[in-house]
């Protein structure tokens, strides 16, 4: 063992590794694998649990998405009651779209977990575990703040708000529902018919906010994961010359040759989620601006009718969606940032020291940091910090034009 590692307690293999992979996937599993999302491995009448789940989330999100879309279109008039419904309208079928996404992508979402499970599973050193352990939980955590924000103004819009209005159609006082009913189904509001849609709706709910918020902690864990073990090469690089023989080329070479091994790796990682993930993020995106606006304008219209519990949900809604999207931005800033410190890192270490050959080893390193790992928006929007307040700049200019256009 190289003398620069002798200060580490070293075993095998990770023997906390069942620990550390219950506490990273946790809360993906929970949200995802209630959606059939979460690739699990069950034998018998269960492996078809995943197709009876994924079967009754289409089913509710289609019970709301289209009588909804009926009541808009013939039986609505008010023009910013039509506002609200579209906003509702528009998150539904974004939702749908982005399930039917990471319901195609699970056989690479579980190549994904694979690579995680591996990368667990040949943690050498304690150290090492513990870094890993710390971007896992700044991932968990993200995912723990997101999954906080979506399911507290879910519960509020589903089961709070509709009850605190009086719903009014033909002059006739009707039962509340959380997504209006095309007239013509008017057998909505029979007893025990009107408990069963009730429920469809919160289930419509649930597979919504679950697929948003599940979206984000899938992207928080992989990409929290790549930049823990891009840092566990910048620990390699910056210890490479640390051993007094480090002049014995063969083991220089060896060591040289495992940090580009795993660079290679992560590099490979990094492109499978990016496959997986930016049709999600291109769709979260082009909805989120429209999403946002139309937040902004309802919490407009509250204030100005003085509607304490509209303006509180909305605003929940709106911190939720302003957070969905930040992380997003804010995971793929980490990588592109953590990616682009390898080839700073090769330089600033005492390179000259090494033998021509074995310097030589660093510059395709070098040269494969110039171009930084980077998540996007469906190829066309790298995902930033930079992204984010262009994100918020353009939602504002939208409701400026849609405040004009309608008052």
């Amino acid at each position: 063992m190289p003398s620069a590692y002798r200060d580490e307690s070293a075993v095998s293999h990770n023997f906390n590794y069942q620990q550390d992979i219950r506490y990273i996937f946790k809360i993906n599993n929970w949200i995802l694998g209630s959606l059939g999302i979460w690739p699990v491995a069950i034998r018998g009448i269960g492996r078809h649990t995943s197709k009876i789940a994924i079967a009754l989330c289409n089913l509710a999100l289609a019970f709301a998405i289209v009588p909804c879309a009926l009541h808009i279109v013939y039986d609505e008039k008010d023009i910013t009651m039509r506002l609200k419904l579209f906003g509702l309208l528009a998150f539904c079928f974004t939702a749908m779209t982005k399930y039917c996404i990471l319901t195609i992508r699970r056989p690479k979402i579980l190549r994904c977990i694979e690579y995680v499970k591996n990368d667990w599973w040949q943690v050498t050193f304690k150290s090492d575990r513990n870094m890993m352990l710390k971007y896992a939980a700044t991932g968990r955590n993200l995912t723990i703040i997101s999954v906080s924000f979506m399911y507290t103004a879910g519960i509020i819009y589903h089961m709070i708000l509709p009850f605190c209005t009086e719903h009014k159609f033909n002059n006739q006082t009707i039962r509340p529902l959380v997504y209006p009913i095309y007239s013509k189904f008017h057998q909505s509001q029979i007893s025990p018919i009107y408990e069963l849609v009730y429920v469809a709706h919160c289930m419509c709910g649930y597979t919504i906010y679950s697929v948003t918020a599940g979206a984000c902690g899938l992207a928080a864990l992989f990409a929290t994961h790549a930049c823990g073990q891009i840092q566990i090469l910048i620990s390699r690089l910056e210890r490479l010359l640390d051993s007094e023989k480090f002049k014995q080329g063969p083991n220089v070479h060896q060591r040289i040759a495992a940090i580009v091994k795993n660079h290679v790796r992560v590099v490979r990682f990094a492109a499978i989620v990016e496959n997986v993930l930016q049709e999600v993020c291109l769709v979260e995106f082009s909805s989120s601006v429209c999403t946002i606006c139309l937040l902004e304008y309802y919490c407009i219209l509250d204030w100005q009718a003085d509607d304490r519990i509209g303006l509180a949900t909305y605003s929940l809604l709106f911190v939720s969606f302003c957070f969905n999207v930040y992380i997003l931005c804010y995971i793929g800033e980490l990588l592109m940032e953590k990616s682009s410190q390898i080839g700073s890192i090769c330089y600033m270490i005492n390179w000259y020291e090494l033998s021509p050959n074995s310097a030589r080893s660093l510059i395709l390193m070098i040269a494969m940091a110039s171009h930084p790992i980077k998540f996007s928006a469906g190829g066309m929007v790298d995902l930033s910090l930079s992204t984010f307040g262009n994100v918020l700049k353009t939602s504002i200019a939208y409701l400026s034009f849609l405040r004009t256009l309608v008052m």
